[in-house]
């Protein structure tokens, strides 16, 4: 059986298990990466010619460890690839198409969880005096995103997907319906920022929140336009993610209770949270008088 056929099966497996379109986007490049790789190295995708050593070398190639960039992939995008490789191996292994799984040597390289990429406070400032200037009506739709997430650290994603009607301005809360992992949510609105997406929405009583040319806003478009207001206001190195960051150490900041911070990411563990723990590098420098 060809690679490229044992991978479009395990695909069809995962979609059928519920994974998110991103998990199975990400499989399948890892997978076809592979693919590629095996035919202009092994000059076969036959899965009974995958061995451990074939693994191995792959992992080891030039080809493997650099980016679309040109630039040395993070440990962190390899541990992906590996992940990836492993699971669809294992699949392979499981269904009984390989008598042995040749991924079983593979390990994952040891790295510590990089600290949230958050935005500091004067940066949260230039980027809203930046589209505090801008006119036009998607950039005031760009405003009330940037504000939402930065108001509620929801991700872009659930953003994206609300309705008006997941909004309750009486009681200050917003019913997420599209999360992480399928599990509905509801987050707190703060007052202000509901005032100004009530009377920014006017008489709208029905249908999407965020609107691209009468049509719902994409993630990926949502995306790019915080990537361009990030740029105008000077900001690098930062994603619609890091708004959700933002809220997040500064959430912890000003209560310091975790659990909180848990309840208000919609943190199913507290593992996920505490990446949040880590020493607040300006109140370190505040407390050595730096």
């Amino acid at each position: 059986m060809q690679l490229q056929a044992a991978l479009q099966a395990f695909l069809v497996q995962l979609e059928a298990d519920g994974r998110s379109p991103h998990t199975i986007g990400q499989y399948r490049r890892h997978g076809t990466a592979f693919a590629d790789w095996l035919l202009t190295t092994a000059e076969t995708t036959d899965i009974a010619a995958i061995t451990p050593e074939l693994i191995a070398r792959f992992f080891a190639a030039a080809e493997t460890r650099t980016s679309c960039r040109g630039t040395t992939k993070k440990a962190t995008s390899l541990n992906a690839m590996r992940t990836s490789i492993r699971c669809l191996l294992g699949h392979l292994h499981d269904a009984g198409l390989l008598p042995t799984n040749p991924a079983r040597l593979l390990r994952r390289a040891r790295c510590a969880t990089p600290p949230p990429r958050a935005l500091h406070a004067d940066e949260q400032k230039r980027l809203l005096d930046v589209l505090a200037a801008a006119t036009g009506p998607a950039d005031e739709r760009d405003r009330v995103l940037i504000e939402i997430l930065l108001g509620t650290g929801i991700r872009i994603g659930s953003a994206v997907a609300l309705d008006v009607s997941d909004i309750d301005f009486e009681h200050g809360e917003i019913a997420l319906r599209t999360t992480k992992n399928n599990r509905p949510s509801v987050v707190a609105l703060p007052r202000v920022l509901g005032s100004r997406l009530q009377a920014w929405l006017g008489d709208r009583a029905h249908g999407p929140v965020f609107l691209a040319e009468g049509r719902r806003i994409s993630v990926r478009h949502a995306q790019r336009r915080i990537g361009s207001w990030l740029a105008q206001a000077g900001i690098s190195g930062r994603s619609a993610h890091s708004l959700r960051h933002s809220y997040a150490t500064a959430l912890l900041a000003r209560t310091g209770d975790l659990r909180l911070v848990q309840a208000a990411m919609c943190h199913a563990s507290i593992v996920s949270t505490t990446i949040y723990a880590q020493v607040d590098r300006a109140r370190l420098r505040a407390a050595v008088g730096a």
